[in-house]
């Protein structure tokens, strides 16, 4: 008689919230996960859950001495950067795997990929002269290092290596911690489950974070109408030190 194969593991997961609303009183959300390990062999598991927010462009600079004066270089900006990323485990990430399959799956903010075009080129934004970098060269790793550096003290980029907590058996809890600047848009969260260093089960839940009232209308005034928000800003600023200067007037 043959005997049946076991099932292959599985993991499940589900967040108590899939929208966060910001508004003028918004200070930070915490998002809570609660999931799941099926396996029937009862196999020793890891649970890792990666959050990646929507991707944007980050602009950085390296002061440089100039005739006795700091100034900023040329600016170099990264494309493909997420807004926000969070990596949490229930142990430290290079106990779970090694650093391939971490590179490749891009868990930890060391693993993390950071994609710039494939060609140089120069930009005007805003009458703004930027340098949109592909080939740094040996100084490429330096300026990712800085990159990651201000996301994580703005609290932007994290991981918490005891941030995912077994509560029960094959029942795990994990907290996502969105910080005030938290970017708008739709956030992807990957839960992976690791059996002897190898994901062997992953499941994807979308969480979205947007702006509601007068902030929303506002931003989408802003992006939508840039050329007629920037005028109103403008003759709203004037207008603002017309009275100001008109009240504290002495006579």
């Amino acid at each position: 008689m043959i005997a049946e194969a076991a099932p292959p593991p599985q993991v499940s997961a589900a967040l108590t919230d899939t929208e966060v609303r910001v508004n003028s009183s918004f200070h930070g959300a915490r998002i809570v996960l609660y999931g799941a390990v099926f396996d029937p062999a009862e196999r020793p598991s890891d649970v890792v859950v990666i959050v990646r927010g929507p991707d944007q462009p980050v602009r950085i600079a390296r002061k440089t001495r100039v005739m006795g004066l700091w100034i900023n270089s040329r600016p170099v900006v990264f494309e493909g950067a997420p807004g926000f990323y969070m990596a949490a485990s229930n142990r430290p990430l290079d106990e779970i795997a090694r650093f391939g399959v971490l590179r490749r799956l891009g868990a930890g903010v060391d693993h993390l990929p950071i994609r710039a075009p494939a060609e140089q080129r120069i930009e005007t934004r805003y009458g703004v002269r930027d340098v949109v970098v592909s080939r740094l060269g040996a100084d490429y790793l330096a300026w990712r290092r800085a990159v990651v550096r201000l996301k994580i003290r703005s609290g932007l980029y994290a991981e918490d290596q005891r941030g995912v907590r077994f509560v029960d058996r094959g029942l795990f809890r994990a907290e996502i911690a969105l910080p005030t600047e938290a970017p708008t848009g739709r956030y992807r969260a990957d839960i992976l489950l690791f059996q002897n260093g190898q994901p062997v089960s992953v499941r994807t839940r979308t969480l979205t974070v947007r702006k509601v009232g007068a902030e929303r209308l506002l931003y989408v005034w802003a992006h939508e109408r840039p050329w007629a928000y920037g005028i109103f800003s403008m003759a709203l600023a004037l207008l603002a030190g017309w009275a100001a200067s008109k009240i504290f007037r002495r006579d």
